[in-house]
């Protein structure tokens, strides 16, 4: 068993986001999880990401605010305790709409040849 505190979480810059504060909370170390990689995004009013599309799926998990989601032809909005699964492959657009921030946790596997202990 590992407990990494909150405050020990650091920070990175993830591709075509925007008005965003990205954290590792898991994975990427020797004593983080073998399989995928775990973070947490906050993201400002008119903050978002996309749209793009990589070749790994993922899981948000909305903790605050109210994420507006574009994906598959479809805008939906997820609430918090909401969770959102894209497919690998499948364009995606996330925008705050909102006047509060949006606070989430996104899981997903590691890229193709990257392993625990390198860096993302």
């Amino acid at each position: 068993m590992h407990i990494k505190p909150f405050s020990d979480a650091e920070p990175y810059s993830a591709p075509n986001h925007h008005n965003c504060t990205s954290l590792r909370l898991a994975g990427f170390a020797e004593d983080g999880p073998g399989s995928f990689w775990l973070g947490c995004s906050h993201f400002l009013p008119g903050g978002g990401a996309g749209p793009d599309a990589t070749p790994l799926e993922k899981v948000y998990l909305v903790l605050s605010g109210e994420l507006t989601v574009i994906a598959g032809g479809k805008t939906e909005v997820a609430r918090p305790m909401d969770t959102v699964f894209i497919p690998a492959g499948e364009e995606r657009e996330i925008r705050n709409d909102g006047n509060d921030v949006v606070t989430m946790v996104v899981a997903m596997p590691y890229p193709p040849g990257a392993a625990p202990g390198g860096s993302a």
